[in-house]
């Protein structure tokens, strides 16, 4: 927080802040949920009263006046009186709600506090006054836009206003939350509510690299990239960035820049419509994927099969990442294996169905990169000894997307880095 007030008071130019919980606060959060919904009071208040104390830790090194240490001890008081007296009450999904919105109360009005005490000018804004979902649990970018705007002009001339992300309303007024994306996402919708001149996301890295780095020794930091080729890497494994964040400010224009705290003088990435240069940028890993490969020589090339396989999908709201036909089978890729038995089960039916989990997609991103001379050459050459699943090519210009063995994935990532960046 001391130095996030450094990097938010370096210029005179209006911003707005966006802050998540405290690191750890989120998790806490869900895990005194789950422990009230097992019905496991004791636990819950073992969980309650470890988190305090981190708050009451936190404090002394936060701030140094009596006063403002007094001020941020109510504040904390107040937040876990709450999560005490929600023990004595019956649990439900509104009440999980509420306890998940406290991370980022606290933190905003924590880091208020701090501002206050070193004398910086600033106007809290509650996010539970502007932002909201719809039926869809989707952003209500609209309404956001106007309610934001309505409470900006009652702030007079202040130029700093702090934020929660993650929080919202949902359409029964009740508190919620974005899910996806989290403060990032909360800070996209807000540059694209007030047309910002840039939305900047701080995090620990300097920027998106051009491979893992928890996988792959040598990476880049990418410096310039398109949203579109942006969206990918986040779509397909990226972690600086959920693929979310990236629409809002699209919509609007707004240049993104993923910039690092703890080294605010690195250049970090930069995301505008312009992609920059052509050619790969980067390789991403999504783990988790379940292949599903329905095999119907009777039905496959009958009139509307594959609209009935996708109303499948559809209809327990699963996305496809990945899809390859053949004359008789179609082989599709799914992140999430929630409703797997419901969806295998109406898909029988059509054929017969294999199932292969344990597999991740590696996504070769970068401008119009399915034009561009021999990257597939070196792509493929590059994964000689890689069992490959599925390949998904020219569906976008910006994306390559192979489905390999998740016990391959730590080979694929060096090979492709080494292949197409020249880095060992």
């Amino acid at each position: 927080m001391h130095q996030v007030a450094q990097l938010i008071t370096k210029d005179a130019e209006p911003r707005i802040v966006v802050l998540s919980a405290l690191s750890g606060t989120t998790n806490a959060l869900v895990s005194i949920g789950d422990a009230m919904a097992s019905g496991d009071r004791h636990q819950a208040k073992q969980q309650i009263d470890k988190l305090e104390a981190h708050y009451q830790s936190f404090i002394p090194e936060l701030v140094k006046t009596d006063a403002a240490r007094n001020k941020t001890k109510q504040i904390v008081g107040e937040h876990f009186e709450f999560l005490n007296i929600i023990l004595k009450i019956s649990f439900s999904e509104a009440l999980s709600k509420d306890i998940l919105a406290q991370g980022e109360l606290l933190s905003t009005k924590l880091f208020s506090v701090y501002l206050e005490e070193k004398g910086i000018d600033h106007s809290l804004l509650p996010a539970l006054e502007f932002m909201s979902i719809d039926v869809h649990d989707e952003p209500q970018l609209s309404a956001i836009r106007s309610k934001l705007q309505t409470l900006l002009k009652q702030q007079g001339d202040k130029k700093l206003f702090i934020t929660q992300g993650y929080i919202c309303r949902n359409v029964r007024g009740e508190v919620d939350n974005l899910k996806r994306g989290g403060s990032d996402y909360t800070a996209s919708l807000v540059a694209a509510a007030v047309n910002a001149s840039v939305c900047e996301i701080w995090t620990d890295i300097d920027g998106m690299h051009n491979n893992d780095p928890r996988v792959v020794k040598k990476t880049l930091a990418i410096e310039q990239l398109s949203f579109e080729e942006a969206a990918e890497l986040a779509y397909f494994g990226a972690k600086i960035l959920h693929p979310t964040c990236i629409w809002p400010a699209q919509q609007q224009k707004v240049p993104v820049k993923l910039l690092n705290t703890m080294q605010p003088e690195a250049a970090g990435t930069t995301i505008t419509q312009d992609a920059g240069s052509v050619g790969v940028k980067a390789v991403a890993a999504k783990d988790g994927i379940i292949a599903i490969n329905i095999k119907s020589s009777r039905m496959l090339l009958a009139y509307g099969f594959l609209r009935k396989i996708f109303e499948v999908f559809e209809k327990y709201r699963t996305p496809i990442d990945m899809i390859t036909t053949s004359e008789v089978a179609v082989s599709v890729t799914i992140d999430s294996g929630t409703h797997l038995k419901a969806i295998l089960k109406e898909l029988e039916p059509f054929g017969s169905i294999e199932v292969e989990d344990d597999h991740t997609i590696i996504s070769v991103v970068g401008n119009e990169i399915a034009k561009t001379p021999d990257v597939l050459r070196r792509l493929f050459e590059a994964l000689t000894p890689v069992p490959v699943r599925m390949v998904s090519y020219g569906g976008s210009k910006h994306n390559v997307s192979i489905l390999v063995p998740s016990s391959f994935k730590t080979q694929t990532l060096q090979l492709l880095n080494k292949g197409l960046f020249g880095l060992e």
